[in-house]
């Protein structure tokens, strides 16, 4: 499977996903224009790495804010990883700075959401 890379932008996350080298990543901010054109080839991609999954998933949340609309974006790709708890055994670190609730919060009410445990790691401060 072809990884899926994108590099930042001011309003765009990193993405770099490498089914090869076990790397799933999201990070820095996502404040798209168009969250549902920006997320449909992540999407496409975890809905195609689904059918032949590693046996460990491990994705890397490393976002410092999103928008509403890529929240919804980010629930789709949760829930695709959901389907695969009887494939992959699925781990999500969740990364938030310690004085952010609101990023810590929102990692709770997802693993609430998909039924699955998030590791919720509070950092200093995100690495550029």
């Amino acid at each position: 499977m072809e990884p899926f890379v994108k590099e930042p932008t001011v309003d765009t996350p990193q993405v770099v996903l490498d089914a090869e080298k076990g790397l799933f990543l999201l990070a820095r901010m996502s404040l798209p224009e168009d969250a549902v054109e920006f997320y449909a080839p992540i999407i496409e991609w975890f809905a195609d790495y689904c059918k032949n999954p590693n046996p460990q998933t491990i994705l890397e949340m490393k976002l410092e804010y999103f928008n509403t609309a890529s929240s919804k974006q980010l629930i789709q790709i949760l829930l695709l990883l959901q389907g695969l708890k009887d494939k992959s055994d699925i781990i999500i670190n969740w990364y938030y700075k310690e004085i952010d609730e609101d990023m810590q919060g929102l990692g709770e009410e997802y693993s609430q959401i998909i039924n699955l445990p998030f590791n919720l790691i509070p950092v200093a401060k995100f690495d550029k």
